[in-house]
């Protein structure tokens, strides 16, 4: 039986139709989930893509956590279902407590878009099994709200537990897509809850799936592969 992952659109849901893209390229059936519908349509997993929802007022992601679709979905997330935040979805996770700390606004007040380096530092999430630990993939990266913040405990924490899923990649030149783009806090470019099946980032895997679009690149493609890998074996 195919995998069935949906992607929930909200108002100001910018890749969503690339994210299903993505999805369909790994070999799964996207299903297409809308804000104000609390079904979930019998999926096997959840991706909350990239935009501006709700213009991003208040806070990046602070309206739409309290979209109809998300009491399901974290219902859902608390039991084991597998969730993926990408940018706009992952503040939308931290909004909704499914992942620790906040995001801020970039450090230099700007908005960035660019190719960004990653180091895989947790190739054991079910989004992350078809990397390896201390990998290094080019991942398109654009957003104003980008700079992961927590305190001193909760850092140590998700350091201690292997929760820190990407850092961004420093000691190069910075237009070559090394450095921190954002300003976040230990060069934290994605993180996990304890269990590891929901994953938030910053950067866009759903741009880097084939070669001839998006960055040309196909070094996002395992976030997709790797979840139906998950699935099959769960």
């Amino acid at each position: 039986m195919t995998a069935r992952i949906g992607v929930v659109t909200f108002p100001g849901s910018l890749d969503d139709r690339d994210t299903q893209r993505a999805i369909k390229l790994a070999g799964a059936e996207p299903v297409a989930l809308w804000h104000k519908d609390k079904d979930l349509k019998q999926v096997d997993a959840v991706v909350l893509p990239g935009g501006f929802s709700y213009g991003d007022y208040l806070r990046a992601g602070a309206i739409s956590r309290f979209s109809p679709v998300m009491a399901t979905v974290i219902e859902q997330a608390k039991s084991g279902m597998p969730v993926l935040g990408i940018c706009n979805g992952f503040q939308i996770l931290t909004e909704a407590h499914l992942l620790p700390g906040g995001m801020l606004g970039n450090d230099h007040l700007h908005f960035i878009c660019r190719d960004q380096k990653l180091k895989v530092e947790n190739a054991e999430t079910a989004w992350t099994l078809d990397y390896e630990s201390g990998q290094e993939i080019n991942i398109p990266l654009k957003n104003m709200d980008g700079r992961y913040v927590a305190d001193e405990r909760t850092l140590d924490m998700l350091e201690a537990e292997g929760r820190v899923v990407f850092r961004y990649v420093v000691g190069g030149e910075f237009a070559d897509g090394f450095g921190n783009p954002n300003g976040s806090l230990r060069d934290i470019a994605g993180i996990s809850n304890e269990a590891g099946n929901v994953v938030g980032l910053m950067p866009h895997p759903e741009h880097a799936v084939e070669p001839l679009v998006g960055s040309g690149r196909t070094d996002g493609l395992p976030f997709f592969t790797s979840i139906l890998k998950k699935l099959v074996n769960a």
